[in-house]
Order: structure tokens, then C-alpha cells, then sequence
């Protein structure tokens, strides 16, 4: 994709999810990357929080509830087309940031072939010339609302010769809810280890009316300023 990045500054994330700290967290690796970002769980704010139109990006957390999702996506489509929504893959705030970056990265490709064998446990990459690798893996450590609880590992950190290279898995890498940011010269890729395991995707609001999950303080962050008071709201 195109993106203001390249063009017209830095690219305006707004992240719209639940976890007061995967979303502070979050915030914080997306500035460091160079990114305009923000985020909010008031779902029912962001279109008077927030200049929509201005965006680049949002991402929507796993814990926003469908309708909720698809409300925003209509209303904020009528606002500006330029905005790419991308669906969290977990509440990890380096998984998110990957992401963004995988996504705001894919013009300046180095054109590897990147790939995850879960036989093996292995990553796979193919690389055309020589370059620079990193694999970090990242997992989730507590699934407890409402606020999950990662870790992370860096697997490989070096230069790796044109060819194919097999990097093999750890074992203290879980086999759910598992995460691996392959990074080749400035080519991000995210790619899934271990799936969400059945119990935590149950725990996911069918609508904004459903009230299984625990409240949670709200958080809505403005540029550098960050608000987080003991003000609070349900799903």
C-alpha cells in the first residue's frame, strides 16, 4: 500500500482496542517507529476524540465487538477511503507494532521469502542476497481480562548468506498463542506459531451489548499526552 509515510509525513495509526496496557504499549513501540499513533477504548468516541479523516491506519483489537467494528469501518470510510483497517492478530503490543510495520514496509521489500513450517517448527527464508535477520517470537503468558500478559524471545539476530536458511523454533516457544516477527533488511513479516487457543476467542463480545467481560479503565491518548482515569466501561 501507499501511505502517507512516503509522501506526506509520518503515518497516523489510531489503535481501537480494550487492554489499557497492550494499548499504552503499543502506542509507545508505534511512536518509536516513527509513527503518528494513538489509542482508545472508547469505542463510542472515536469519531469525536479523533480527525478520522487524517488517518492512515486503525486496528482494531480482538476484543472490539463486531458490530462496534463495522459501525466504525462504515463511518470512517465516509469520512476519507484512504484508510487501511487492520485486524489485531493478539494482545501483544509488539505483535500489533509488527504489524504496522509490516504493513507501512511493504514498498521497500528486499524480497525474501519468508515462511513458517509448523511440522517443523521452523521458520523458513529464503533470502536473494545476503542481508541482515532477525526473528523475535513473541507469546502470551495470561489470558486474564483485562489485562493479558506477554513475553518474548529473540531466536536470531545476524547476517545470513543468499539461499535458503532454516531457523528452527526454540522449545520454550508455546505452540498457542505464539507469534514470530521475521524482520529481513527492512522487510517485516508477522506470522503465526501457535493459534489463540479456543477458550480465549470464546471470551471475544459477539456485540457492544454484550457485557461477558470485566470493565476497564479508560484510556484515550492525544499525541504525546496520554489519558488514563477512573473512568469506566464495559465491553
Amino acid at each position: 500500500m501507499s501511505t502517507k509515510e512516503s509522501t506526506n509525513g509520518p503515518t497516523r495509526v489510531l489503535v481501537v482496542g480494550r487492554s489499557p496496557s497492550v494499548l499504552v504499549g503499543a502506542v509507545d513501540l508505534m511512536r518509536a517507529n516513527g509513527h503518528l499513533a494513538d489509542a482508545t477504548n472508547q469505542f463510542d468516541q472515536v469519531l469525536t476524540d479523533y480527525d478520522v479523516s487524517d488517518l492512515d491506519l486503525l486496528v482494531f483489537g480482538g476484543m472490539v465487538p463486531p458490530d462496534t467494528k463495522q459501525f466504525l469501518h462504515e463511518e470512517i470510510t465516509k469520512r476519507s477511503t484512504g484508510v487501511t483497517f487492520v485486524q489485531g492478530l493478539v494482545g501483544i503490543p509488539g505483535v500489533l507494532a509488527a504489524q504496522v510495520e509490516a504493513i507501512t514496509g511493504e514498498g521497500t521489500s528486499d524480497g525474501a521469502e519468508i515462511g513458517y513450517d509448523p511440522d517443523a517448527r521452523a521458520l523458513g527464508v529464503t533470502l536473494p542476497n545476503a542481508a541482515q535477520v532477525t526473528v523475535e517470537t513473541l507469546w502470551m503468558t495470561s489470558w486474564r481480562p483485562p489485562e493479558p500478559t506477554s513475553t518474548s524471545m529473540m531466536v536470531f539476530d545476524g547476517e545470513l548468506a543468499a539461499g535458503s536458511h532454516d531457523i528452527v523454533l526454540p522449545g520454550e516457544v508455546p505452540s498457542e498463542a505464539s507469534f514470530a516477527v521475521v524482520t529481513v533488511g527492512t522487510q517485516v513479516r508477522v506470522l503465526t506459531v501457535g493459534p489463540m487457543p479456543k477458550a480465549v476467542t470464546r471470551m471475544a463480545p459477539k456485540s457492544s451489548t454484550d457485557q461477558r467481560l470485566p470493565d476497564v479503565a479508560a484510556v484515550t491518548t492525544q499525541g504525546e499526552a496520554r489519558s488514563a482515569g477512573p473512568e469506566r466501561i464495559g465491553v
